[in-house]
């Protein structure tokens, strides 16, 4: 982060790293920062050391100004990583990887027409207080003309929030399919609860290779079918690093057979990006299907071992690649989410 610069209209102070180091010496200044619990405090500094992490990623220069679009999202990706293989545990990670996805929502949400949809959204994943908190660090913690604006415009985030029952806890749905439901709709009342009548079930699970996906088939769902692209690939002898379009019309073709017929399965395969999911979700839905997602995790040092001892291990080089596309699937994604992590049920 260090020489990374920023546009001087909005960071007079100077490149990233001395952004970075003012908004960690404001926040730890701040009386409601240090009235947190021991556990919300590192949870917040970590997201306030990490919340510009790739701007030295997505910083470019347009029109002669400097911009960095899109790095709270690949801010988030890149903490994910970093904290994984620090050991960090995975609630506290994902906390501060939401606070960093959505670090800059505060600045300009409340402007919005669907501010009150976006705040919800957010609520799922990052809890609001902390979030306010750390946008009031980030705009105090810089040189910049519309600081007591934006600081208007948080107060007024943490207002909606209160009303809305969302600020330090998710925004509550009569069910969660009432909340699947409601984030895939447009104009759809937050109280409104979705009737729910299913032809199918599915279970999508979600890790990277080597995370133990197959064994929690085994141990939790064994007898329900599987569509495995591990498998299909090996049947059309396709490899795992290659041009996947054939193996994902033949297990989609399944899928859709399985719908059609109103039977339950397992689609077993990485589905690491929300694109990805939400491209299937959207297919299971349209079947009216119920749908799980099973995310699994273990540590870098187990994942790789176990990794290298399947029968067709992925390259550590293709999983290292995967994790610059790695999200950890979201509440609102399926009316069931669920996170194993060493085998355990979060």
């Amino acid at each position: 982060m260090r020489g990374c610069q920023q546009d001087p209209v909005f960071h007079g102070e100077g490149d990233v790293w001395t952004h970075t180091r003012m908004v960690i010496e404001t926040l730890a200044s701040m009386d409601r920062w240090r009235c947190l619990s021991e556990a919300d405090r590192k949870i917040l500094f970590a997201a306030a050391l990490l919340h510009d992490v790739a701007k030295p990623l997505c910083t470019r220069e347009d029109n002669g100004r400097i911009i960095s679009r899109g790095h709270s999202l690949r801010g988030s990706i890149e903490a994910r990583r970093i904290l994984w293989e620090l050991g960090v545990g995975f609630a506290a990670r994902e906390q501060i990887c939401s606070l960093i996805r959505h670090h800059q929502a505060p600045f300009h949400l409340i402007e919005h027409d669907d501010a009150e949809r976006r705040t919800f959204l957010i609520s799922q994943t990052a809890r609001c207080d902390l979030l306010s908190l750390l946008a009031r660090a980030d705009i105090t913690g810089r040189i910049c003309g519309d600081m007591q604006e934006v600081l208007d415009k948080i107060a007024l985030f943490e207002e909606l929030c209160h009303e809305q029952d969302c600020f330090s806890q998710p925004r509550a749905f009569p069910s969660t399919h009432s909340r699947f439901e409601y984030f895939r709709s447009e104009n759809r009342s937050p109280g409104y609860a979705a009737h729910e009548e299913f032809r199918s079930h599915v279970t999508m699970m979600s890790g990277l290779p080597g995370a133990g996906k197959d064994a929690w088939i085994a141990r939790h769902a064994s007898g329900i079918p599987v569509i495995s692209l591990d498998a299909i690939r090996e049947t059309q002898q396709e490899e795992s690093t290659g041009s996947q379009g054939r193996v994902i019309q033949a297990a989609r073709k399944q899928a859709r057979e399985y719908l059609r017929a109103g039977k339950d399965f397992i689609w077993n395969a990485t589905n690491l990006s929300r694109e990805i999911r939400s491209q299937l979700i959207d297919l299971f839905a349209s079947y009216r299907a119920h749908i799980r997602i099973v995310y699994v995790e273990t540590s870098i040092e187990v994942l790789f071992r176990q990794n290298k001892s399947r029968p067709a291990s992925v390259p550590a080089s293709a999983i290292e690649r995967m994790l610059y596309r790695w999200e950890v699937p979201s509440p609102i994604e399926a009316q069931v989410v669920e996170w194993w992590i060493d085998g355990r049920l979060q």
